[in-house]
């Protein structure tokens, strides 16, 4: 008979339930902390310039040793050139 007349239905009064606290694994909790810190950055604001002059060097130095390379690239290229014109110059 109800399902004809849906407003005679009757409900129970609500029931408080225990709602359970969702745990969160230990390792995402520290994972989740890790990258928090990492955001914010840890360290006073003088530790934090020092790394930042630290970063700078770091790409001035690989700048450096690149040019550093491919000059000592060329030199050597230039004298193997060298080497093999003097091998077909003739007796």
């Amino acid at each position: 008979m109800t399902d004809f007349y849906p407003c005679l239905m009757k409900f129970s009064p609500p029931v408080a339930a225990a709602v359970k606290k969702d745990v969160i694994n230990p390792k995402r909790k520290l994972r989740e902390a890790r990258k928090q810190s990492q955001v914010s950055g840890i360290g006073t604001k003088s530790q934090q310039a020092l790394k930042l002059q630290q970063e700078e060097n770091k790409l001035e130095r690989k700048v450096l040793s690149k040019e550093m390379k491919e000059a000592e690239k060329q030199r050597q290229f230039v004298l193997k050139q060298e080497k093999r014109k003097k091998k077909h110059r003739g007796h």
